[in-house]
């Protein structure tokens, strides 16, 4: 079994004028491709080859090649998901009480969040996790490691990832990774990051 390259769920001009058609076409088509063939090339012939990428990463391993291209695939397998042309506002039902409960409201959440992504040196993810009591947590982790690999110093399950890496964003902002954090606002797409805290809670 080897994993996939998933088809993004909106054309690649859909994310205009927030995220431009030639970053998404690089990023996805580009660097989500190079993560899931280097994966599917580390995993073959192993015992992880039959085994989910949560599995893969949660288990802990001392090979750089499955850590950095597992890490890639999912990472930016959830990223996608959580876009949306039609994406921004307030978020609302069960993850818009858990924000408020969690920070206070949603302006502290998005200020904390803004944050972790924008303090992040070097390239990384900013995250919201939540836990199995359905606290919440932002973090940010290096390069491609996310919260589900052991050891990271932020637990939980991501239900919310911003890619901070300037391949993500150089294109169109340049060094200004505040004005692409800015942006993402207006992209979240709050109906599928409630689908995934009701699931995870």
């Amino acid at each position: 079994m080897s994993f996939e390259l998933p088809e993004l769920p909106y054309a690649k001009d859909a994310l205009e004028p927030h995220f431009d058609s030639m970053t998404m076409e690089i990023h996805h088509g580009k660097h989500h491709a190079g993560y899931t063939t280097k994966l599917n090339n580390a995993i073959a012939g192993t015992d992880l080859e039959n085994k989910s990428i949560e599995e893969i990463l949660t288990q802990g391993f001392d090979n750089n090649a499955i850590r950095n291209n597992g890490g890639g695939y999912y990472n930016h397998c959830l990223f996608w998901s959580i876009l949306s042309p039609n994406g921004g506002g307030n978020p609302t039902g069960e993850i818009a009480e858990a924000i408020n409960s969690s920070f206070g409201s949603f302006e502290d959440f998005k200020t904390e969040f803004s944050n972790a992504a924008a303090t992040r040196f070097g390239s990384g993810w900013a995250w919201l996790c939540v836990h199995p009591d359905g606290k919440l947590e932002v973090c940010s982790t290096p390069n491609q490691d996310n919260p589900l690999m052991p050891g990271i110093g932020c637990g939980g399950t991501p239900i919310l990832a911003l890619d901070v890496w300037e391949h993500a964003y150089y294109l169109k902002y340049q060094n200004k990774r505040p004005d692409y954090i800015a942006a993402f606002w207006n992209l979240i797409n709050w109906e599928e990051v409630n689908l995934r805290f009701i699931e995870k809670n």
